[in-house]
């Protein structure tokens, strides 16, 4: 085989690794993915405290994003997720498949069906157009906001500890949260795990918006697929504080960090053996509530620190 086709054999291998990698990284609820919405602020980085801080962007939400946006998100649809490498790594398997479908060898898709260069090119050239017709999409659509509603918070600093507002976030009305508040957003930490963990989509539904209900379906199909099964244990607050508290009209938003301990396992859904994990770990990840005034606290978004 030339050596160029090695070169291009070994890119191939080397994508394939990353992806079964990388898809087994997603554990637990949220899986390790910054996803979500919150409101007016979703494009605006949360306020650093103590627990976190830094904060990864949202990678993955509904919400359109504004012109005056201080980073841009877009849209990661698919098993690939988004951006350029993304298409790339679709291109890749797709090709491959292709060429095993019709009896050329996984890369016979790649290598007979034109060359290299050009299969980057049109890659390229695709991957423009969609984002062209994302953008444009998200410009004529703004989904509506449609939220369901329904231990001790020793874990939290109840004066906070954020150093500083967000970055451009938009204008809004602070509001205070309180005791009851902090206990809520712990209950809920160790309830939506245990929901994650059982698949229970109706305990998931009563404590998560819509998107974020989306979005655990689709790692527990993700799961269901490749025949594992994720149990999460022994959820602990161990650290938590406030990094900022807001209200847009109805809607109250509290974007928390908090610092938990866990047991993650990735279990084989036929025998229950140990596939991965199952061992204690702690996980730092800030997450934002939402509720409708005087109603209950739901999980609208959760990014990584």
């Amino acid at each position: 085989m030339p050596r160029h086709r090695w070169l291009i054999a070994l890119a191939a291998i080397a994508t394939a690794l990353m992806l079964v990698s990388g898809d087994a990284a997603l554990a637990r609820a949220g899986g390790g993915f910054s996803g979500g919405s919150r409101g007016m602020r979703t494009f605006s980085m949360p306020a650093p405290t103590r627990t976190a801080p830094s904060v990864s962007p949202l990678q993955r939400s509904a919400t359109p994003r504004s012109y005056n946006s201080p980073y841009s998100t877009g849209y990661r649809p698919g098993f690939f997720g988004g951006g350029l490498f993304g298409s790339l790594a679709a291109g890749f398997l797709g090709a491959g498949l292709f060429g095993l479908l019709f009896g050329h060898g996984f890369f016979g898709g790649m290598l007979g069906f034109g060359s290299f260069f050009g299969l980057i090119l049109q890659l390229v050239l695709i991957y423009f157009a969609v984002k062209f017709f994302f953008s444009w999409l998200q410009r004529r659509n703004t989904p509506a906001s449609a939220y369901a509603s329904g231990g001790t918070g020793y874990g939290f600093s109840p004066s906070g500890g954020g150093f500083g507002a967000g970055a451009a976030a938009p204008a809004s009305t602070p509001i205070t949260v309180g005791k009851a508040d902090y206990e809520a957003f712990e209950r809920l930490l160790g309830d939506i795990q245990a929901a994650y963990s059982a698949e229970d989509l109706n305990a998931l539904r009563a404590r998560v918006t819509p998107e974020m209900l989306s979005y655990f379906s689709e790692q527990l199909s993700r799961n269901a697929s490749r025949g594992l099964v994720n149990r999460v244990s022994d959820v602990r607050l161990l650290q938590g504080d406030l990094s900022e508290a807001w209200r847009e009209g109805d809607s109250e938003y509290a974007t928390v960090a908090m610092r938990f301990a866990l047991v993650d396992s990735m279990l084989d859904r036929a025998s229950g053996r140990l596939v991965e994990g199952g061992r204690p770990e702690e996980v730092t990840e800030v997450w934002t509530f939402v509720r409708a005034r005087g109603g209950a606290w739901v999980l609208s978004a959760i990014q990584q620190s």
